[in-house]
């Protein structure tokens, strides 16, 4: 029940706004977090990037054309498949997910303030593991 209750509010329109409000930018809320997954694993393929994202290959090709329009990704020829056109940041795209960075680390302080030290190093080695063990599992590496 809590990981529900955590992943209804992390996917509240409201909390994205915020956060791209709080970083100072402007981009659409649908946006970033395509821009953010392409700086975090780019260069990436949309086929990929749309199945990270949990969206349609299609929206998610239209969504990062509007980015390389924007200046905040390119597209380049894949190094394992030639077929492939990988996005990856630009140096505009980089900025850009810094200052979300620095917006996420500016609520996360608030969030923790009252916790210590151990509890939040606790949270983010529990959370490290979970996240490994489900997508090795979800992957078909896990364990039955």
């Amino acid at each position: 029940m809590a990981l529900i209750s955590v992943v209804s509010v992390l996917n509240r329109p409201e909390v994205d706004e915020r956060l791209v409000r709080d970083a100072g930018i402007a981009l659409d809320r649908a946006l970033f977090p395509l821009l953010v997954v392409i700086e975090r694993l780019g260069p990436i393929g949309v086929v990929d990037l749309a199945g990270r994202a949990g969206r349609d290959y299609t929206t998610v090709s239209r969504q990062v054309t509007k980015l390389e329009t924007l200046g905040l990704v390119q597209r380049q020829a894949s190094e394992t498949d030639a077929r492939v056109r990988a996005a990856a940041v630009t140096p505009k795209g980089k900025a850009m997910t810094d200052a979300l960075d620095a917006a996420r680390e500016r609520m996360a302080r608030k969030l923790f303030a009252e916790w210590s030290e151990a509890d939040v190093d606790t949270l983010v080695n529990l959370l490290q593991r979970f996240a490994t063990d489900i997508e090795a599992q979800t992957m078909g590496k896990g364990r039955a």
